[in-house]
């Protein structure tokens, strides 16, 4: 009876260990998108493992549990709502004897992993938003990346990809190139009270990403208003979004929440982001009012 492999290798390459009776198989390393990405080296990565597994007249389950992991997990590989693993790439390589096929596949992935981890629609959305011509957003949990110093950025974004980390901060400052423009957006920035008391990358970060909120309150064609603690529960604690407007197309949206994110474009769908913002600026203190506790927050780090 074929045995069931456990997802570890020993350097040989060659799968050396098994599930104990009774044992669960290994987590996977990052949740499932709800939507599938879109880089085309996932793509390829997945129709690759689809067809080999069909052409060894498996199902999905079959190979989890030869492999010894989830029984989801091959089949948000092949959806393209998970990335495979480092583990997983070499188990299918030994099992289907593929020569490195997959590790090779993995590497273009790797070599693309900054925009391939990008929740799906957000390339997309950053091509919208050079064009826009009103720029509204919302944010609960973090200042938004249009409005982040490089420190500020870099202690969220190494957090989570260490070694794509330049690369990921250079390319989100890269977008604040749409307020150099000969026209800039109309831009309208509210934000939680929570995200400039939350410290993030230590008070002289923090410090200096408070400072650098000042700027942007005082800039021309752009207003800064902060939501209070005070006013309790509000639809904006559901998720931050952003709306774009455009002189000659209809408005999209973007809506982020618990670390996934969706592009909207569909009318009904944006219209209800616009009615969410509505409600969120009845909620919000004036620009001084708002300045005022930026610079208290300064002053308590």
């Amino acid at each position: 009876m074929e045995q069931t492999v456990y997802h570890q290798l020993h350097t040989t390459g060659k799968i050396d260990r098994t599930l104990p009776p009774g044992a669960q198989p290994p987590e996977v390393e990052m949740p499932a998108q709800s939507e599938p990405y879109e880089a085309p080296a996932i793509v390829t990565y997945a129709k690759e493992l689809e067809w080999r597994r069909t052409q060894a007249g498996l199902t999905k389950k079959d190979l989890a549990a030869k492999l010894g992991f989830a029984d989801s997990y091959v089949g948000q590989v092949e959806l393209c709502k998970n990335l495979p693993s480092d583990e997983f790439t070499a188990a299918l390589d030994t099992f289907f004897q593929t020569d490195g096929l997959f590790a090779r596949l993995l590497e273009r992935i790797n070599d693309t992993r900054h925009l391939a981890i990008l929740p799906p629609g957000f390339p997309e959305y950053v091509a919208h938003e050079e064009k826009a011509s009103h720029v509204r957003v919302f944010t609960t949990n973090l200042i938004s990346g249009l409005f982040q110093t490089e420190a500020y950025a870099s202690t969220i974004i190494g957090s989570v990809m260490a070694s794509s980390a330049d690369r990921i901060v250079a390319e989100r400052m890269a977008r604040k190139s749409i307020f150099q423009r000969d026209d800039p957006p109309h831009t309208f920035f509210v934000l939680d009270e929570g995200v400039i008391r939350r410290n993030v990358g230590g008070p002289e970060v923090m410090r200096d990403q408070l400072g650098y909120l000042l700027e942007v309150a005082n800039r021309k064609r752009t207003q800064l208003q902060i939501v209070p603690f005070g006013v309790g529960y509000h639809v904006g604690l559901t998720g931050s979004f952003i709306l774009l407007s455009f002189e000659d197309a209809p408005d999209i949206a973007y809506t982020e929440s618990s670390g996934e994110g969706v592009l909207l474009q569909q009318r009904d769908r944006v219209g209800l982001q616009a009615v969410r913002w509505d409600l969120i600026q009845g909620h919000t203190l004036s620009t001084e009012e708002s300045v005022a506790m930026i610079q208290d927050a300064m002053e308590r780090l």
